[in-house]
């Protein structure tokens, strides 16, 4: 190697300024914007349509309509029936003649006052479904058709 010629040492690094790089953040910018343009889409704007039906909308205390009457009927494990939790028939009657001559005089009286019986079935988890079934059958036979069930007794 001569003496006079210079060598760069192999670690010694030139320091080389670009600049302040544009170009990426104009990507940038562009990325942001194109995500809000397509999120700005998916916003659901909630309006309020006014609309007055036809008809009286004032309904005095007079004409109110009569709240229904609710029932709440139990069926027993064995094989108990009650009306409001009070026994009408023994568990062996089929028929349950107390519990549907109840159920009718219970449903004429509503009729005469324009309301409605709702009966609750409260079935125990373990009552028979044919005890059910006689239930529906006298509730039938009383003309009362606004039944619903609920399973399992109040915790």
């Amino acid at each position: 190697m001569s003496g006079n010629a210079k060598s760069k040492h192999p670690m010694e690094v030139e320091a080389v300024n670009l600049g302040f790089q544009i170009a990426p953040m104009i990507d940038v910018v562009f990325v942001i914007m194109l995500f809000f343009m397509v999120m700005a889409g998916a916003v659901k704007v909630e309006r309020e349509l006014k609309q007055q039906l036809p008809g009286v909308n004032v309904v005095s205390p007079d004409s109110a309509p009569e709240m229904p009457d609710e029932i709440t009927v139990g069926v027993e494990e064995s094989g108990h029936v009650t009306l409001n939790e009070e026994e009408l028939d023994p568990p062996d009657s089929k028929t349950m003649p107390n519990f549907t001559a109840t159920m009718m005089r219970l449903k004429q009286e509503a009729d005469g006052r324009k309301a409605k019986v709702l009966v609750t079935i409260q079935a125990e988890e373990q009552a028979k479904y044919e005890r059910v079934i006689d239930v529906l059958n006298c509730l039938a036979r009383a003309q009362v058709s606004n039944v619903t069930f609920t399973v399992g007794g109040e915790e």
